[in-house]
C-alpha cells in the first residue's frame, strides 16, 4: 500500500527511490520480469486475488483447509517475487534451488489441504508428517528472511531452541521435536493461529483496497490539499508532511513506505525552506510512524486487536481516534517551534496549490467514508464492507480524468493487491509460531513474574518496563507482527497489572512501532536519512524527539483508560484528560525543542518537563500544579520576549 510520488517530484540530488526502498523496505527487493514470465506473473498475483475475494465472501471451507490452501499460495507466489539476496536481478531469473525451495513448501502446506480432515480427526501425526511439517516450517522461515527480515526471525529462533531445549518436560529429544512441529504446523496454536486467520480473512481485502484506493489518485491529493490547509504557513512543508503522513496514514501499512513516499515530495521541499536535512528527514519520518495508529486501517493491526480482544473492529477504529490525534498534535507543535525558532518561512503563493480545482476532488474520499460508515453501521461482514468499498474505488476512478481506471488498471491493482499480501501473511505466520511457543511454554508467565518482582504494585513501573519490553522486540518487525509478539508477550503483564485489556493492548501496539523510529533499528528514519541526505543516527534522534507523544499518550491511556472511552466516563471528563494531555506534550516538546516565544534557559527547560509530565500523569493535585508550571513558564516566555523586541526597538 506505498503511496509512491513520481520520480520527477525529486530533486537530482536526492538518492533514487527505488534503491532507498530496496535498502530500508524488504517488500520493495523483488525479482524483475520481463514480457511473457511478466504477464505469467501478474496473471497469478491477480488471480490470487480474486481467489481470496471468493474464499472472504463466499466460501464456507473448513478453516485448515482454507488456511492451508492460503498459505500454500503465500509460499509459491511469494518465491516467485523475492529473490534470495538483496541488489541488482537479472531479468527472468529463478534459480533451480528456489525452485526447490517453492515446490517443497507449497507441497508441504497443499498436503495438509488435502488431508485437513483426516489430520483434524487425529491427534497424532505420522513420521512423514513431521517431515513435512518441518518443511513447510523452514520454507516459510526463509521466506520471511527474504520478504520481511531477519529480526522477527532471531526471535523466532530464539524461542524454538527455548521451546526445544527448555520448552518441555518429555526427557526425548525427538519426543519434543514432534510435538513442536505438531503445534506450530498441524494446529490452529502455530501458523494457522489468530494472525493467519485474520490475515485471510480481513487483512487480504484491505490491502486489496488500498491498491486500488491508490489507482484513483487519492495520495496526490492528500498531499496537494495538505498544501493548501497548512503548506502558507511558517515551516509549512514540515506541516504539510504531519497533515500528509496523518491522512495517508488512514489506509497505508508500512512506515518506510509512506516515509519514501510522501518523503519524496516533502523533505526536499522542507530542506529549501531552510530546515536541516536530519530534522527534515525526522519530520517526515515521525509523521509516516504515526500513520501506523491512525484509524481505520492502523497498519491492519486493527483487526488482529478485535479479534485478540474480542471485540468489534469498529470499537478499536474508535478507540484510536483521540490517542492518534494527540500524536500528531505532538509532533505537528515540534515542527512549529523548529520554524519559530529558525525564523522559518512557509510556501509561497505560487508554489500553493489551487484550492478550487481540490474541493473538485473531494469525491475521491468517497470510497473511505463509505468504508467507515460500513464499518461502523453495517451487520454484514468487516469484508463485505471492503468489497462495497473497492467497487466505490473503481467506480470513482472512472471520473479521475488524471488517473482513470481502466480494465488494466482494474487488473494491475488485483496483482498489486496479491504482491502486498506475502510480506504480511509471512509476518502473520511466524509471528504466530512466536506466540504459540511463548503460550506452550508458559514463557509469557515466566516474564510476566520477572517484571512483577521488579516493578512490585508499581503500575508505572511496569509501564516503564513493558514499554523498553516493547521497544526491543519490536525492531525491525513489520505493524502486524508486532502487535501480534507484543499481544503475546507484554499486553498480560499489564493487563495482570490492572491495566484494562484494551488500554493494554493499545499501550504495548504504540511501542512496538515506535521502534521504527528508536536506534538501533529505525528504520523509517534511515529511509528518511537517505533521500535528505542526512546522517542517519542523528536523524534517528531526532525522530525519536519529534515523535515524543507517542511515548507519552500510550502512558496517558494506560493511566486512565478514559481516553479510550472506558468504563463510565463522562465528555468533560475526556475533554479535561485530552487539554491536560496536549498542554503536557506541548510543554514537553517545547523543552526539548528550547524555544517557545523565544529561546529558553536551561531550568525553564527542566520547569517545562516537569509540569508536562505531571500533566500527563492523571489526577487533581497533578493537573494543578503541573497547569501552574507550564504558566510559569509561558509567563517568563512572554517577558522575556518583549524584553528582547524593546532591545531590537
Amino acid at each position: 500500500m506505498a503511496f509512491l510520488k513520481k520520480k520527477e517530484t525529486v530533486p537530482e540530488e536526492a538518492m533514487d527511490l527505488d534503491a532507498v526502498m530496496k535498502k530500508y523496505d524488504r517488500e520493495s527487493n523483488t525479482r524483475v520480469w520481463e514480457g511473457v514470465p511478466k504477464i505469467i506473473v501478474t496473471c497469478i498475483l491477480a488471480l490470487f486475488s480474486v481467489f481470496c475475494i471468493y474464499v472472504t465472501l463466499f466460501a464456507t471451507w473448513l478453516d485448515e483447509l482454507r488456511l492451508t490452501t492460503f498459505m500454500a499460495f503465500i509460499v509459491f507466489i511469494g518465491y516467485l517475487i523475492f529473490p534470495a539476496k538483496k541488489g541488482v536481478q537479472k531479468p527472468n531469473s529463478l534459480p533451480w534451488y528456489d525452485i526447490i525451495i517453492m515446490l517443497c513448501g507449497t507441497g508441504a502446506f497443499l498436503y495438509y489441504a488435502i488431508n485437513a480432515g483426516e489430520i483434524v480427526a487425529r491427534y497424532n501425526i505420522r513420521s512423514y508428517e513431521v517431515i513435512i511439517g518441518a518443511v513447510g516450517i523452514l520454507c516459510l522461515a526463509e521466506l520471511c528472511r527474504r520478504s520481511v527480515g531477519l529480526p522477527i526471525l532471531f526471535v523466532a529462533g530464539a524461542l524454538l531452541i527455548y521451546a526445544l531445549i527448555w520448552g518441555s518436560t518429555n526427557p526425548n529429544f525427538l519426543a519434543r521435536i514432534i510435538e513442536l512441529v505438531r503445534n506450530l504446523f498441524y494446529s490452529k496454536e502455530g501458523i494457522l493461529s489468530t494472525p493467519v486467520n485474520v490475515c485471510s480473512k480481513y487483512i487480504v481485502m484491505f490491502i486489496i483496497f488500498g491498491a486500488f484506493l491508490e489507482r484513483t489518485g487519492i495520495a496526490d491529493f492528500f498531499i496537494n490539499i495538505s498544501n493548501a490547509l497548512v503548506g502558507r504557513f511558517s515551516g509549512g512543508p514540515a506541516k504539510v508532511a504531519v497533515v500528509a503522513s496523518a491522512l495517508e496514514g488512514m489506509v497505508s501499512g508500512s512506515s518506510v513506505a509512506n516515509t519514501v513516499g510522501s518523503g519524496a515530495v516533502t523533505i526536499p521541499l522542507m530542506k529549501r525552506t531552510g530546515y536541516k536535512p536530519e530534522f527534515a528527514a525526522a519530520a517526515e519520518a515521525s509523521a509516516s510512524t504515526g500513520g501506523q495508529i491512525m484509524p481505520p486501517i492502523m497498519g491492519a493491526a486493527a483487526f488482529l486487536m478485535a479479534e485478540t480482544v474480542g471485540v468489534p473492529y469498529s470499537n478499536i477504529v474508535v478507540r484510536a481516534i483521540l490517542p492518534a490525534v494527540l500524536y500528531f498534535a505532538g509532533v505537528f507543535i515540534t515542527v512549529h517551534l523548529e520554524a519559530k525558532k529558525e525564523g522559518l518561512r512557509g510556501l509561497t503563493k505560487e508554489e500553493l496549490p489551487k484550492i478550487k480545482p481540490l474541493l473538485k476532488q473531494v469525491y475521491l474520499l468517497l470510497p473511505l467514508i463509505l468504508l467507515v460508515y460500513l464499518v461502523g453501521t453495517s451487520k454484514r461482514s468487516i469484508a463485505y464492507a471492503a468489497a462495497i468499498a473497492i467497487v466505490v474505488a473503481i467506480i470513482v476512478g472512472l471520473f479521475n480524468k488524471e488517473n482513470r481506471i481502466t480494465p488494466k488498471r482494474i487488473w494491475e491493482a488485483l496483482a498489486a493487491g496479491g504482491q502486498g499480501m506475502i510480506t504480511v501473511a509471512v509476518a502473520c505466520g511466524i509471528a504466530g509460531i512466536v506466540a504459540g511457543i511463548i503460550g506452550s511454554t508458559g514463557l509469557a508467565f515466566k516474564l510476566f513474574s520477572g517484571i512483577i518482582a521488579v516493578a512490585g504494585n508499581h503500575v508505572i513501573i511496569a509501564l516503564f518496563l513493558t514499554m523498553l519490553c516493547c521497544i526491543v522486540l519490536g525492531m525491525g518487525v513489520p505493524t502486524t507482527a508486532n502487535y501480534c509478539i507484543m499481544a503475546a508477550t507484554c499486553a498480560p503483564i499489564l493487563i495482570q497489572m490492572g491495566v484494562p485489556d484494551i488500554a493494554a493492548h493499545f499501550f504495548v501496539f504504540y511501542f512496538g512501532i515506535v521502534a521504527d523510529l528508536t536506534p538501533p533499528v529505525a528504520l523509517a528514519a534511515y529511509a528518511g536519512a537517505a533521500i535528505a541526505q542526512a546522517n542517519p543516527m542523528k536523524t534517528a534522534f531526532t525522530s525519536t524527539k519529534l515523535a515524543i507523544g507517542a511515548f507519552i499518550v500510550p502512558y496517558v491511556f494506560a493511566l486512565n483508560p478514559a481516553m479510550l472511552f472506558v468504563g463510565d466516563q463522562h465528555i468533560g471528563e475526556i475533554i479535561l484528560i485530552v487539554v491536560t494531555s496536549l498542554v503536557g506534550i506541548f510543554a514537553v516538546s517545547a523543552a526539548l525543542e528550547g524555544y517557545v516565544l523565544t529561546h529558553m534557559h536551561w531550568y525553564e527547560r527542566i520547569i517545562s518537563v516537569v509540569g508536562g509530565l505531571l500533566l500527563i500523569y492523571p489526577g487533581v493535585v497533578t493537573d494543578t500544579v503541573g497547569l501552574g508550571l507550564v504558566a510559569l513558564v509561558a509567563v517568563v516566555q512572554i517577558f522575556k520576549k518583549k524584553s528582547e523586541a524593546k532591545v531590537a526597538a
